[in-house]
């Protein structure tokens, strides 16, 4: 395809979108003659198999392909309602996919709602990323506050560690030693790190809680403090088997400092990629 061809597919693309309770998608009969199909009877042939691969990837086909109505002009002014599809940007790239790559507007959907679905993709991912850097930073400030308030009430910074140790035993139903050997983290590091993020919020829960009951049932001492932090973490580990969900055996997370670098690494890139672009009004 020669690239004004390209730019004037591209166009028609993203003219074609629109919002639909605030999810963007396209509408099946504007894009049945996006991708060259005379005949709706044709196209629904396509959509089914996109249906069916919507399903088959375990997928809901109601949330991707919810029916419609939609007004058509028929002459003298009037309109009248037809069925339509309201498709959203995996709907069509499954229906790209399935549709007759013969043709030059199924080849450059194919490649147009692939991207778009990658790029989605992509933010999800680096949206789960930040989401449990955070949570382990949520999580450091929590352990903080705790060793603070525990301080105060007799409990040193070696007491702080048999207490959290003891909490981790209760939690993930082995020692820390023996949970850093099962997921693989190095002996420096703290397993924090390596949890993923479910893991890293049940651990802020329970050490929450027991900040909390410390100062209102005015605990003292390491063995009163201790039992209630063990407390708390059998009763978030309950919480979590009681869903089907064991601690020790979710696999590790990526380290989360290399995630940190790498998010910070693209913070960087845009702001460099920002820097280059003009200023409008400016010659």
């Amino acid at each position: 395809m020669k690239s004004e061809e390209i730019k004037n597919l591209f166009l028609k693309f993203e003219a074609a979108t629109s919002q639909l309770e605030g999810v963007e998608c396209w509408s099946a009969r504007e894009l049945q003659e996006l991708l060259g199909y005379s005949k709706w009877e044709n196209f629904e042939k396509v959509i089914q198999k996109a249906k069916d691969a919507c399903k088959n990837a375990g997928e809901s086909v109601e949330n991707h392909f919810p029916d419609i109505r939609k007004m058509v002009e028929i002459g003298s002014n009037s309109e009248r309602a037809i069925d339509d599809i309201a498709l959203t940007r995996y709907a069509c790239y499954l229906i790209a996919q399935n549709g007759d790559s013969r043709k030059e507007e199924i080849a450059f959907a194919q490649n147009y709602f692939a991207v778009q679905t990658r790029r989605a993709e992509m933010v999800e991912q680096r949206l789960l990323e930040f989401e449990r850097v955070k949570a382990r930073e949520k999580l450091s400030q929590t352990e903080k506050q705790l060793s603070g308030i525990i301080y105060e009430r007799g409990v040193d910074s070696q007491g702080f560690a048999i207490i959290r140790s003891k909490g981790d035993q209760a939690l993930f139903r082995i020692n820390t030693q023996m949970l850093k050997k099962k997921m693989g983290v190095p002996d420096n590091r703290p397993v924090a790190d390596f949890l993923p993020t479910i893991s890293i919020k049940a651990k802020d829960l329970a050490a929450e809680m027991t900040g909390l009951n410390v100062q209102s049932k005015d605990l003292k001492g390491q063995l009163r403090i201790e039992k209630e932090h063990v407390d708390n973490n059998i009763a978030v580990r309950t919480m979590l088997t009681n869903r089907g969900i064991v601690p020790e055996n979710l696999p590790p997370a990526e380290d989360v400092k290399k995630l940190q670098r790498k998010l910070d690494g693209d913070e960087k890139k845009v702001l460099k990629e920002t820097k280059k672009k003009p200023s409008k009004g400016k010659k």
